[in-house]
């Protein structure tokens, strides 16, 4: 079995465990790190949710540069996006109605940016990926139901396509890791072009 291309001293500034399981399963070793920045609330109503989600994903990077410089530090951050709207995490159950209600019987997008960087060096990488949902038609009931799970909380667009009830993707369109949070396809590229 090959090795993992990967800087060393890799550090992701993530609390995400499904970032972290992603990378552990992949094989990358690295070391977690809370980052202690605070995601907005407001939004620019005219924002590229391409942009959004690298800005979030250097930010967090960035906001534990100064205690890593010398590490590789790797920042991401997931969106949802649809009608014009950027859709985070819910803010509570009825946040968490209100988006599921929202994304009901569309196609949307999935979108992580990352970022990769080196305080040290001032070297850096930042990406994104896009992944398209086809969500089911929801029932009051059907969203009841999983809000009574709790598996809403702290997912960007209120829902897990890891869950193993999830009942609302339709059709994926695009990297299945990217929607869980972390696009490894595009990790593995970025991690390659970081050893050049």
């Amino acid at each position: 079995m090959s090795r993992v291309v990967q800087p060393p001293s890799l550090i992701l500034a993530s609390t995400s465990p499904r970032r972290a399981e992603l990378l552990r399963t992949a094989g990358y070793q690295f070391e977690v790190v809370a980052p202690p920045m605070v995601e907005p609330d407001e939004l620019h109503p005219h924002v590229d949710p391409g942009s959004y989600a690298e800005s979030l994903a250097y930010f967090k990077a960035s906001s534990i540069a100064d205690r890593f410089p010398s590490a590789a530090i790797l920042g991401a951050d997931t969106i949802a996006y649809v009608d014009g709207e950027i859709i985070g995490k819910p803010e509570d159950r009825d946040d968490a109605r209100r988006i599921l209600t929202k994304l009901s019987a569309t196609t949307h997008k999935v979108v992580t940016g990352i970022a990769l960087v080196h305080p040290a060096t001032d070297r850096r990488i930042i990406a994104h990926d896009v992944s398209m949902i086809r969500c089911r038609p929801l029932s009051d009931a059907m969203i009841a139901a999983y809000l009574d799970t709790n598996q809403w909380q702290g997912k960007a667009g209120a829902y897990g396509i890891q869950d193993s009830n999830d009942p609302f993707v339709e059709c994926l369109e695009g990297s299945f890791s990217n929607v869980v949070g972390l696009p490894m396809e595009l990790l593995a590229r970025v991690f390659a072009e970081w050893r050049v």
